[in-house]
């Protein structure tokens, strides 16, 4: 079963996790990142991938540019991995094609632990991918476990692009800050995805 089977219920129930909603775990004191020109000139095409309305449209020319920039802002010390295979535990559904993954290594080529954040698209519902993307969650922090190489939290968001959501997943605990943010502007989005980078 592939990662997009998930629901919130399953993935509680098959996994043994709690959830905890509408908090925000972002802090209070976070400076806005002024995005660069090219991310500007990039997303001058915003209103063209709002108007084709699919998901492979806002992921290419809104997402995936996004996390680019943060790639960019820590200075290329991070990989960004787009429509990677996942495959952690077939048995338990672990597997299947991740649609974003940040990972500390700044090793392109495959998929180093530790993986941080997990960033799934959707076209507008995103409480449908809550599910997905906490799967996701669990495979990461799996992945870091076997690579010895654990981290605190993993992040995750559900985006249409325009509209993000964050989870955080600690142990057994999924946070889900209920606050879809919008982008634009896209200030506050850089600086929660480089906080969750350098946070988890």
């Amino acid at each position: 079963m592939p990662y997009s089977q998930f629901t919130i219920g399953k993935v509680k129930e098959d996994f043994h996790l709690t959830t905890v909603e509408g908090v925000r775990f972002f802090p209070d004191s976070l400076e806005p990142i002024t995005p660069s020109p090219r991310l500007q000139g990039i997303l001058d095409d915003l209103p063209w991938a709002i108007a084709v309305d699919t998901e492979k449209a806002r992921s290419e020319v809104i997402i995936n540019p996004v996390l680019l920039e943060v790639r960019r802002i820590l200075d290329q010390q991070i990989s960004v991995f787009s429509g990677e295979e996942f495959n952690i535990d077939a048995n338990v559904g672990l597997n299947g094609v991740c649609d974003f993954i940040i990972s500390r290594s700044s090793e392109q080529l495959t998929v180093e632990a530790p993986t941080i954040v997990i960033v799934e698209a959707k076209k507008s519902d995103l409480k449908s991918g809550l599910g997905q993307c906490i799967a996701e969650m669990v495979a990461a922090q799996r992945f870091n476990q076997e690579k010895e190489q654990a981290i605190t939290a993993v992040y995750g968001s559900v985006s249409s692009g325009t509209q993000w959501r964050f989870l955080k997943l600690e142990q057994q605990r999924v946070t889900i800050d209920l606050t879809d943010y919008s982008l634009p502007p896209l200030e506050q989005i850089l600086s929660f995805l480089v906080w969750m980078v350098k946070s988890g």
